[in-house]
């Protein structure tokens, strides 16, 4: 199989994996745990479960220069998880959902700037299939978003999509020949210090772990830091930001089949089609790869 093909399918498993952690947080949050709490945990257990799996995998020197640099990457993703909790927390999540996605093209433009160059016919025919499948699967056009938009919210949804974008491009460009999990380490440890600083540590000293919260924290620590920060550490450096970006785009109907199954809540016709689109948007790239390696 393509190599290509083969690093997209772990941008995806990386994906999924958020698009299902969205639902666990959301139990969380129905058992009365806050926001600082439930994102604090995720990030401590995931750390402690990283540590504990480190010594059985490939480890090597690394240099104070990439340390720092996966370390920022990771704040970059925790950063990105602050805002689009700001903007749920602002605007209804059908517009917050848009606005984070919005990713997808940001991701194409910072990958063109950087390359200097247009990107390819097959990414902006995605782009187009994506950004229709987004609209349609966040059943945004189901509700009167208008009279309850609120401009920071907005703004807060549009700076998730930038970083998130930001931090799928950089993780590319950044410390390739450092192992998947030390990889994986720094950028939790990033993500973690990040969090502690804008909500405070105390999540560790309150109880609140003890008392029950250890349940959820243990599978958005798997879904939320470990799955997808390391199989992103295992594709992102050997595909393209702009093949990345949209691979990356299937946590939306992640999100959305995890929440019928885990949530109970329902998906209508309209959903529907945008997951297809959103489906099709991912595999335009994909299938010309695919036709190339064939008449190779």
């Amino acid at each position: 199989m393509n190599n290509n093909i083969t690093y997209s399918f772990f941008i995806l498993l990386g994906a999924c994996s958020y698009g299902i952690v969205a639902s666990i947080v959301k139990l969380a949050y129905r058992a009365g745990y806050a926001v600082h709490e439930v994102t604090g945990s995720q990030y401590l257990f995931g750390l402690t479960l990283l540590l504990f799996l480190l010594p059985f995998f490939k480890r090597s020197k690394v240099s104070v220069k990439n340390v720092m640099m996966l370390m920022m990457a990771g704040a970059i993703l925790s950063l990105t998880g602050i805002l689009y909790g700001l903007s749920l927390d602002r605007n209804q999540a059908s517009l917050a959902v848009v606005l984070l996605f919005q990713f997808t093209w940001i991701g194409i433009l910072l990958e063109s700037i950087y390359e200097r160059s247009w990107p390819s016919r097959e990414k902006i025919i995605s782009i187009f299939f994506l950004i229709g499948g987004t609209i349609l699967a966040s059943n945004v056009g189901s509700k009167n978003l208008i009279a309850s938009i609120q401009l920071e919210g907005i703004i807060y949804g549009l700076l998730s999509a930038f970083f998130f974008a930001l931090f799928i491009f950089i993780s590319g460009k950044i410390a390739k020949d450092v192992p998947t999990m030390q990889r994986s380490v720094f950028i939790t440890i990033g993500g973690l210090v990040l969090v502690i600083l804008v909500f405070s540590p105390s999540f560790m000293t309150s109880g609140v772990i003890i008392e029950g919260l250890w349940k959820y924290a243990i599978l958005t620590a798997f879904f939320g830091v470990i799955f997808p920060i390391v199989f992103f550490a295992i594709g992102t450096p050997k595909v393209d930001a702009g093949l990345a970006t949209i691979a990356g785009s299937i946590e939306l109907p992640a999100a959305i089949v995890a929440a019928m199954f885990i949530l109970g809540e329902h998906v209508n016709f309209e959903q529907f089609i945008g997951i297809i689109l959103i489906l099709i948007g991912i595999s335009v790239p994909q299938l010309r790869i695919f036709i190339k390696q064939s008449n190779a």
